[in-house]
């Protein structure tokens, strides 16, 4: 254990080099939270207020109809996009740091706006995907949610790297999806749920991140002053956030080296070929 967590952090290391050498990855993810948070609202607000002036919230929180259905796939359709856009620009502009070249948030854009037909086509099969695992969730109460667990895992393991590879190549979704899962197959797809540690490493910061909050906005109302509290919580407020951000966009380089690792056999910058050859060994 002790072993892996040291490689864990190694590999977050590596991918901290490549973002300390281009800062301009970290406006990826902002870019994307801040058009989640736009469309999360667009969807939200007008739906909240309509349920409170006809006075059926509770009616609906019971049950959704299947206009509800219509309108969740639509939500998770527009976030979906949001996302996988943004995020296939910032592996496209990863893999090119990567290969040593210089890159912008401008070049980023410019890679997944020319794969916006396939973002699409995935995002709509995420869609899909997500709104099944919810209505199976639903449904069949705790069986459900084992097998949303289950079911949602085996997705996420497969499309682990449709993202980069929606990003180097010129393919549609379903191609995207099977190339991600031959690569996993070939490389380290039975061992890259023990091994990708970067989750790990940020979920025991995050942790911490949040006890420190917890004793610092506490102590700034036990001195009752205004100030003290609005300053703890603005603090609290953008600590969390730049971590939420730096973990976003290391984990997009780590994705983004570990597709080049898998395609060509190379790495990138900052990236040693032994260490991801240990934390990624072939099923035996």
């Amino acid at each position: 254990m002790a072993g892996r967590f040291a490689r864990s952090w190694n590999l977050m290391k590596a991918s901290a080099d490549v973002l300390r050498s281009d800062k301009s990855l970290l406006m990826f993810p902002l870019a994307s939270s801040i058009c989640c948070l736009i469309v999360a609202a667009s969807f939200l607000i007008p739906i909240i207020a309509a349920l409170v002036v006809s006075g059926d919230v509770a009616e609906h929180s019971r049950r959704m109809s299947a206009g509800g259905y219509v309108l969740m796939f639509l939500f998770y359709l527009a976030q979906y996009f949001v996302i996988i856009f943004f995020n296939t620009a910032l592996a496209g502009a990863a893999l090119a740091r990567l290969r040593g070249e210089e890159t912008s948030f401008g070049d980023g854009m410019a890679i997944a706006r020319s794969r916006i037909v396939s973002i699409f086509g995935y995002a709509l099969i995420a869609a899909t995907v997500g709104l099944v695992l919810r209505a199976l969730q639903e449904r069949l109460g705790l069986i459900g949610r084992l097998v949303v667990g289950f079911l949602g895992l085996a997705w996420t393991v497969a499309t682990f790297l449709v993202v980069p590879v929606l990003a180097s190549q010129d393919v549609g979704p379903t191609e995207a999806i099977s190339r991600s899962v031959e690569l996993l197959k070939r490389t380290w797809g039975e061992n890259i749920i023990g091994n990708a540690g970067i989750g790990v490493v940020f979920g025991l910061l995050m942790f911490v991140a949040i006890v420190v909050s917890a004793l610092l906005v506490g102590g700034a109302f036990a001195t009752q002053s205004m100030a003290a509290i609005i300053a703890a919580i603005v603090i609290v407020v953008v600590g969390l956030t730049m971590l939420g951000l730096v973990q976003a966009s290391l984990q997009g380089i780590y994705a983004a080296a570990l597709y080049r690792y898998a395609e060509d056999g190379e790495v990138g910058y900052g990236f040693d070929q032994a260490m991801l050859e240990q934390a990624f060994k072939p099923k035996k």
